[in-house]
């Protein structure tokens, strides 16, 4: 049962954040402090808020429920992970600052016109909608099973305050509250690694044993499970190595949510140092919540009379709930909350403004827009919202991120390699390949999902990629 003392800690992080945003409110008097924070924050605050960003509730609610459940094959992903972001600092971060970028799409305007940067736009706010409301989801669903309250009125609060934080302080308060986020998540997880050991009999080496007794230690996947093949198992070596590559390519290098904080410092040099940095923080994170995951599977194969919950992907909430004491499990529900609230907001409404609205009423006053700004920020909230409270019956919350994402992302990647590695290129042709490799890739995952033709969802990014460039390459002039 919560006590007053855990929702004392959740109510005084929740308030800090809040007024992080609040004490940043005065400098709010134009679009480029509110959408890009004057380009003056410090590169490691912008790292650590990338990281945050990037963890979310899925890693800290699916991650462990997944190592619990499977193994520790997600890691693979994480190889072709590292490989993306250097090429991202290497290569799609000095583009972005030489056109003085506010939002990343403005490049796809320059390198080829209007419209591949507004289905571009488009496409942004279809997969980062979708997949942010996977991550709230997944926190709003962890909270309600710690508190017992309904799950419709958390992820109501839970967008409120992500909606009030933002539109106080624009960016800046978003990349500040990324680093208490961010501390506080490493924080609550470390706890929960120390605690799980104590718990144990015998202690870390026991873990270790039951662990790798259970098959939960095995980290590289060399071929194809039992009754899968080559083509339908996503967790393949080199298939999630490639995934992770071209995933994260996609996720990081095409996604304003994540490049809005790289173009918020002073430099190229800085923001590729903020990269390179962001690799070993994001890998410590992911370790720790795969090492919660085996120690949940290995305090519950060694405590079998112990209940487990209906739902395996509420594992971990359920042991904070059931195990844990007070103070500690304030510490891990506020890491919940705090990771559920990491907000896109400011993306959605930078990217609307700037690559939607102003191109379409030009001219008007800076302030103008800085209004519209707030209010799409609000609407935006709302759609989240009830697309998160959609989500809410789906399961394997984890695999569900990636599997959006692989439909969306690769047109979105395609593109902007398209722009970034050749001179080809045609507005309205680049638009047919963008939407029709989405729309094959929707479909080819509909078939799997069936069971009709048997790919893994692993493939949907690759492929998605490798055909929106090569239509986008075909069909296009020189120049």
């Amino acid at each position: 049962m919560t006590s007053w003392v855990d929702l004392t800690v959740l109510g005084a992080a929740v308030l800090i954040m809040v007024g992080i945003g609040w004490t940043f409110r005065a400098r709010q008097t134009s679009t480029a402090e509110f959408f890009l924070a004057g380009r003056s924050l410090p590169w490691w605050a912008v790292a650590l808020s990338f990281v945050s960003t990037e963890v979310s509730a899925a890693t800290l609610i699916a991650v462990p429920a997944t190592v619990y459940r499977e193994n520790c094959w997600y890691l693979q992903f994480f190889i072709g992970s590292a490989a993306a972001r250097l090429s991202i600092a290497a290569l799609f971060i000095p583009a972005f600052y030489k056109c003085r970028c506010t939002t990343i799409y403005e490049f796809l305007a320059v390198r080829f016109g209007p419209r591949t940067r507004t289905a571009a736009t488009g496409l942004f706010f279809l997969t980062r909608l979708l997949g942010s409301a996977v991550r709230l989801m997944v926190a709003c669903v962890a909270f309600s099973v710690l508190l017992h309250w309904p799950l419709l009125p958390v992820i109501l609060a839970f967008t409120a305050v992500s909606a009030l934080y933002t539109g106080f302080g624009g960016l800046r308060a978003v990349v500040w509250t990324g680093v208490f986020q961010g501390l506080v998540i490493l924080a609550a997880g470390s706890a929960a690694v120390l605690f799980l050991i104590h718990r144990i009999p015998g202690g870390l080496s026991e873990l270790i044993s039951t662990a790798g007794a259970g098959g939960r230690l095995s980290v590289l996947h060399w071929s194809p499970s039992p009754g899968m093949t080559w083509l339908s198992d996503p967790n393949v070596l080199w298939l999630a190595v490639l995934n992770g590559f071209f995933g994260s390519l996609a996720a990081f290098g095409t996604d304003q949510d994540f490049m809005q904080r790289l173009l918020a410092v002073d430099s190229r040099e800085k923001s590729q140092r903020t990269m390179a940095w962001a690799i070993p923080v994001s890998l410590l994170t992911l370790l720790i919540y795969v090492a919660v995951g085996l120690g949940l599977y290995a305090f519950y194969a060694l405590k079998p009379g112990l209940p487990l919950p209906e739902n395996l992907e509420k594992i971990f909430p359920h042991f904070i709930a059931s195990e844990m004491p007070s103070l500690l499990r304030g510490i891990l529900l506020t890491a919940i909350v705090l990771a559920s609230i990491d907000s896109p907001l400011a993306a959605l409404s930078t990217s609307f403004v700037t690559d939607i609205y102003a191109p379409r009423r030009p001219g008007l006053p800076d302030g103008h827009y800085l209004r519209v700004s707030r209010r799409a920020l609000w609407v935006f909230g709302g759609i989240l919202a009830v697309t998160a409270w959609w989500f809410a019956g789906f399961d394997r919350y984890l695999w569900l991120a990636f599997k959006i994402g692989g439909v969306t992302f690769c047109s979105l990647l395609g593109v902007f390699l398209l722009g970034l590695l050749t001179k080809r290129g045609r507005d309205g042709w680049n638009v047919s390949a963008m939407l029709g490799s989405a729309a094959a890739m929707g479909v080819l995952l509909l078939l799997s999902e069936k069971g009709i033709f048997p790919l893994g969802w692993s493939w949907l990014v690759i492929l998605g990629t490798l055909a929106t460039f090569a239509v986008g390459w075909a069909g296009a002039r020189d120049g």
